[in-house]
């Protein structure tokens, strides 16, 4: 069996740039990092490992040549298997077509018992890929849980941290899980792994090695949404420094929120 962590490279800078056409980010040459809520389904893929001492591990990422650099990080951390799906054809793709895309190397992959994602990511925060990928793949799924107290042969009992309460739900083999940020705590790149994988090949894959090879399926032509602008927050530096006594601050503070229409 193998337990399959989907991990994303995501801008290790907020000075990235929009490509104008597209409205997607510039990745090629920016610095770069493993996606952090990753790292949180990294450490748990190599936990469950235990439970299944037959079990492999393998990173799957999505993106430019250059998302070998995260795949090696993981390796570095523990995991034995890393794949990165790399294609002109899947440029510019949103969250459905990213899933899609994931859902088709992971059905040519094989052999996966449990997906991992981290619950969402810092460049997009949409937390839908996962659900999305088991939607495609059609596998049960669950999110955003907090701990995974019991692991069976052919199951896995996770809990989920929802809004006001806990929920424990046991889900069959293959299944999908998105988990947060209590779960483990992630362990550190190890300098001795560095060595030992310094020659562990990277699998590529690209869109003729999937199942579906129709490029409207992938990219932009396969993305139902587009991004019609993208923008920078406004920032505003005006400030005032007010001087009295503080009934005086106070009276000139309610005066002019009134005015600003925050008080009324």
């Amino acid at each position: 069996m193998r337990i399959l962590v989907c991990i994303k490279q995501v801008p290790g800078t907020t000075q990235v740039d929009i490509d104008e056409k597209t409205g997607v980010l510039k990745r090629d040459g920016v610095e770069s990092k493993i996606n952090p809520y990753d790292l949180y389904a990294i450490e748990t893929a190599l936990r469950l490992k235990a439970h299944w001492p037959e079990a492999t591990t393998l990173a799957l990422t999505m993106g430019p040549p250059q998302a070998e650099q995260s795949l090696r990080e993981a390796l570095m951390m523990g995991i034995d298997e890393v794949a990165l799906i790399s294609d002109r054809a899947f440029a510019g793709s949103d969250v459905l077509a990213t899933a899609y895309t994931l859902s088709q190397a992971i059905q040519a992959i094989g052999d996966t018992g449990i997906i991992l994602c981290g619950q969402q990511t810092t460049d997009g925060d949409t937390a839908q890929v996962g659900p999305e990928i088991a939607e495609f793949l059609d596998i049960p799924h669950a999110t955003n849980i907090s701990a995974i107290p019991e692991c069976q042969a052919n199951a896995v009992t996770v809990q989920v941290d929802l809004p006001t309460t806990e929920e424990t739900i046991r889900l069959p083999l293959p299944c999908l899980l998105s988990v947060n940020k209590g779960i483990h705590t992630p362990r550190l790149p190890s300098f001795k792994r560095k060595k030992e994988t310094r020659e562990v090949a990277v699998r590529r894959m690209t869109l003729a090695d999937f199942p579906d090879t129709d490029p409207d399926h992938y990219g932009l032509n396969g993305s139902p949404t587009n991004v019609v602008r993208i923008f920078p927050p406004e920032h505003h530096v005006t400030r005032e420094t007010w001087e009295g006594s503080s009934g005086e601050l106070a009276g000139r503070l309610c005066t002019y929120l009134r005015d600003a229409k925050f008080l009324v």
